[in-house]
């Protein structure tokens, strides 16, 4: 899609580096494709001393694409995506079963230098959330909200902006209706970016309280890159993911506390395999 991106994307990229892949659960997930263009998935989770089991199911056809998971506790989810309902537009319509009230239709759009996105609940008095972008250049602005029309009350507000650069990206985000600020920042050391340092810094303004978290990525070679954050509350965490062989993705990560060194480290392990 193109323009400046939805304001959820202002600070992912740090947020995805500090965040994405690590894991304390053992995870195997196995993904098929049929001839017919249908992929299924099936993953199980221990966490803890328990085990979980969802099949998941995804089918594309020209520009739509139908998502169906179900999991052990009998939970079906269903998402469509069309691209292009409208020219520069993104619609998504999600149900889940029991529970039809979480429902929910989203609509994003896209423009050179703005965007904009809304999600409105499936029940009688929903919860309408909506979002808006502008920028250019690499630099983006931007707001959200959220609106429950049964109290008739804001249950969120926040603004940011963000820049983006081909060896660095910044942002700057205050939520939670003003009360956190959270800057974040990550710089690539090479223009491969192979290498990369990322810190965030998080500020709760009703309790003083400050988080610092920092972190890093290194990519060994083609198949290997290996990553490690840490705050300033003492938890170290690394994360080591390897191409086996094309598609088969094996990822290994551990967090302990170095101001507990007495309490156990956690480890976990997630496989993926793909066609």
């Amino acid at each position: 899609m193109k323009g400046p991106g939805l304001f959820s994307d202002i600070g992912k990229k740090a947020k995805d580096l500090l965040t994405k892949d690590y894991t304390c659960d053992q995870k195997v997930t196995v993904s098929t494709l049929t001839t017919s263009g249908l992929t299924l998935t099936s993953s199980a989770v221990k966490k803890g001393g328990l085990y979980s089991l969802d099949v998941n199911s995804v089918y594309k056809y020209k520009n739509s694409v139908i998502d169906v998971k179900v999991d052990t506790e009998s939970n079906i989810s269903t998402t469509l995506t069309v691209l292009e309902a409208l020219p520069s537009t993104k619609l998504v319509t999600s149900i889940k079963l029991p529970d039809y009230n979480a429902g929910k239709v989203e609509l994003q759009y896209f423009h050179d230098n703005a965007s904009f996105a809304t999600v409105v609940g499936m029940k009688p008095s929903p919860l309408v959330e909506f979002s808006g972008t502008v920028g250019g250049h690499g630099i983006a602005f931007g707001a959200e909200g959220g609106y429950d029309t049964a109290t008739g009350k804001f249950t969120k507000y926040s603004a940011g902006f963000g820049v983006t650069k081909p060896e660095y990206h910044a942002a700057f985000i205050l939520a939670d209706k003003g009360d956190t600020i959270k800057v974040s920042g990550l710089y690539h050391f090479d223009e491969k970016q192979k290498a990369a340092a990322v810190a965030e810094l998080t500020r709760k303004l009703s309790t003083n309280e400050n988080t610092l978290t920092v972190g890093g990525l290194y990519t060994v070679d083609d198949q290997t890159i290996v990553k490690a954050r840490l705050n300033n509350t003492g938890k170290l965490a690394t994360l080591f993911q390897h191409t086996v062989k094309p598609k088969t993705l094996l990822t290994i990560s551990g967090e302990f506390d170095t101001k507990a060194l007495d309490r156990p480290p956690k480890f976990g392990l997630a496989l993926a395999l793909k066609p």
